[in-house]
């Protein structure tokens, strides 16, 4: 299964273009990002679980990144609510549950052969730094190699400067409308923009986002 397999596209994905599929697990429902490969791939995925819902026990042969953006998502390891970021490296397992329903993003079969720490983010309880310009506010989640992931508030009115993404962007919109040049992007866009692709993103009414730079194919765009 290829699903916008083309590193050197730049793809665009918002709420009113999900289409859920089911999983092999009752209950649980999958919106499919980007995808190489059947029921183990290299993926990026919006993942639903029902109320009661479980997946079976899996190793993660890739690695595992996600973000809850609804709910509580469960396993063996404790209790993460909404915003909570986890990341599980190559050769981790566990059996993922949820009591009252949630709703993940996840990426998996992305991690450096030399990315072998695993850890959870409380990110509503972390503390925002100051970004590059006024009305930009960060949170460094996680480095590796040329990876960088991070939360992005931008306060209404914020402006950026054209810049080239070097190995490549992707953004998630947790909240508000992110805007650049190319359009709008509500809460629950998702965006994948390509080695050496450029914008200069704004938000008129603030915006809460995910942001993963320098992880995909540096072929030239």
């Amino acid at each position: 299964m290829h699903i916008n397999a083309d590193f050197s596209q730049r793809v665009v994905v918002r709420p009113e273009d999900y289409e859920w599929v089911s999983s092999p697990a009752a209950g649980v429902e999958r919106m499919m990002l980007d995808r190489i490969g059947d029921e183990v791939a290299r993926a990026t995925t919006i993942v639903r679980f029902a109320p009661d819902s479980q997946f079976d026990t899996h190793t993660h042969g890739g690695g595992e990144e996600f973000l809850v953006l609804e709910g509580v998502f469960s396993d063996e390891t404790g209790d993460y609510p909404a915003g909570t970021y986890v990341r599980n490296p190559i050769g981790t397992s566990h059996k993922p549950h949820t009591k009252e329903g949630c709703t993940i993003l996840v990426k998996l079969h992305q991690f450096d052969a030399d990315d072998q720490e695993q850890f959870a983010i409380d990110t509503r309880a972390a503390a925002f730094r100051p970004g590059m310009v006024e009305g930009l506010s960060v949170l460094p989640l996680h480095s590796c190699a040329s990876e960088n992931v991070a939360l992005v508030r931008w306060a209404a009115g914020t402006q950026f400067n054209q810049h080239a993404h070097w190995g490549g962007e992707e953004i998630f919109v947790l909240e508000g409308t992110f805007q650049d040049e190319h359009g709008r992007y509500p809460a629950g866009s998702w965006i994948r923009s390509p080695h050496l692709s450029k914008h200069a993103p704004w938000s008129d009414e603030g915006c809460l986002i995910y942001v993963k730079t320098g992880h995909l194919p540096q072929n030239e765009a």
